[in-house]
């Protein structure tokens, strides 16, 4: 019978859940621990988020990962966004499969060669590697994904709203704010949000196009784990997991009140 839940299934969900989250619930609960030892339990303590708090350095990676993720993935959605339209509805333009090519790349290109050429790109028109480099690789990086994931979205639209508010004198801007925007902006939360984290996740991209000052949280652990594992650096992965967690949950509550708010009115 389709759809029965038998204990073959049960015991393959609970693996493949088990290979998700056991090594991320380990690093949360040994967040906690007392010993200086990281696989020795030494009872339960917040003395490693206290001792954190003094790691200058760390917080000012992490601190920097955020901003470069929060504006990577701004810059990305818009710019996405507006790639995903031209795609689904500029038709058959000239220099088309030129357009998609380049969007698409990123998708396909390991990251060491994009990284490579972003910074042969930076030396070549002579920008100093920063803070900024860091967010104009992440944007290009995280580009095609956000088109991809709107794009998805706009192939099933239903356009017969935007062609009544035409056909009622509504200029196209004010068309695509009220109506085509709203109707789209679950994916464009979903791909802000996948734009967010990898912006977050990335190192080989940040590692050729950072510079000083703009050591991002990924550079930072890379660079301290090879000394050996430190009690603080679980603790710092803990609160970059809560952060993203609840990032996540806003935007899942946002998206069903769009929805609950887009089916009152439709009622």
């Amino acid at each position: 019978m389709q759809g029965r839940l038998t204990r073959v299934n049960l015991a393959a969900l609970a693996i493949g859940l088990a290979f998700l989250y056991l090594p991320i619930a380990i690093l949360v609960i040994y967040s906690f621990n007392d010993s200086r030892l990281v696989g020795v339990w030494g009872g339960w303590s917040l003395r490693w988020y206290r001792d954190l708090l003094g790691n200058q350095a760390m917080l000012d990676a992490a601190w920097a990962s955020l901003r470069v993720a929060v504006l990577s993935a701004s810059i990305a959605t818009v710019l996405g966004t507006l790639a995903a339209l031209a795609l689904v509805r500029a038709g058959r333009f000239a220099g088309r499969t030129a357009f998609v090519a380049m969007i698409y790349a990123p998708l396909v290109m390991p990251e060491v060669i994009t990284g490579l050429s972003l910074l042969l790109l930076f030396v070549a028109i002579n920008i100093d590697r920063g803070f900024w480099t860091v967010v104009i690789a992440h944007a290009t990086l995280t580009l095609c994904f956000v088109t991809v994931v709107v794009q998805a979205r706009l192939l099933d639209f239903d356009r017969s709203l935007e062609e009544a508010a035409t056909d009622l004198g509504c200029p196209p801007w004010r068309v695509f704010m009220t109506i085509t925007l709203p109707l789209i902006a679950p994916a464009v939360v979903a791909a802000w949000m996948l734009a967010f984290t990898l912006s977050l996740d990335d190192l080989v991209i940040a590692s050729f196009t950072s510079g000083p000052g703009a050591t991002t949280l990924p550079i930072r652990i890379y660079s301290e784990v090879r000394l050996g594992v430190k009690p603080e650096i679980n603790a710092v992965c803990t609160i970059m997991i809560a952060v993203v967690a609840s990032v996540l949950i806003v935007a899942s509550l946002l998206s069903k009140l769009t929805v609950a708010s887009r089916t009152q009115r439709s009622a």
